[in-house]
């Protein structure tokens, strides 16, 4: 996915970010929220 396309053109965003980094959005992986940088998880 493009960085173009996680953000609106207003610099806003509706994506989760993870509460460890701070900086990292979460993956959603329909029953998971994952973070691929530390390996955060909430579960659903």
């Amino acid at each position: 996915m493009a960085r173009y396309e996680l953000y609106d053109d207003d610099g806003s965003t509706d994506r989760d970010q993870c509460p460890r980094c701070g900086d990292v959005f979460l993956a959603d992986h329909g029953d998971r929220l994952h973070c691929g940088k530390c390996g955060y998880t909430e579960w659903e």
